[in-house]
């Protein structure tokens, strides 16, 4: 029988683009959880900061919700999707009285874990 537990952490309302999330998450996706965290703690990007607590936060919640062993963790999947966009939207004032808009991006990111398995 497959072990279908899946310790999951969300963080919503990144003040980030997804697009700048998605670069550090293709680098720590499928690793193991000690292997991700040494990657982030030593990938100079802003974002990465936000993603080590997102990644503590997963990692707590397996090994209190759901009794796994956190040296047995690997990340199972982690996604990134666009926030909502109606509240952050900013005017940049252009030449001749003209104004443009400007669209500050957020992000929502999910991390979920899973125990390896034997074998």
């Amino acid at each position: 029988m497959e072990n279908t537990k899946c310790a999951k952490a969300y963080l919503k309302q990144l003040r980030v683009s997804p697009r700048k999330v998605g670069v550090v998450l293709d680098e720590i996706r499928g690793k193991d959880a000690a292997t991700a965290m040494a990657i982030l703690l030593n990938t100079n990007k802003m974002v990465s900061e936000s993603l080590v607590k997102l990644l503590k936060s997963a990692m707590a919640n397996a090994e209190h919700n759901y009794n796994m062993d956190v040296e047995k963790l690997y990340i199972a999947e982690c996604f990134v999707t666009p926030g909502i966009l109606k509240n952050m939207k900013r005017v940049m004032p252009r030449a001749q009285g003209r104004a443009f808009r400007i669209i500050k991006r957020t992000s929502h990111v999910t991390i979920a874990l899973k125990e390896k398995e034997e074998g």
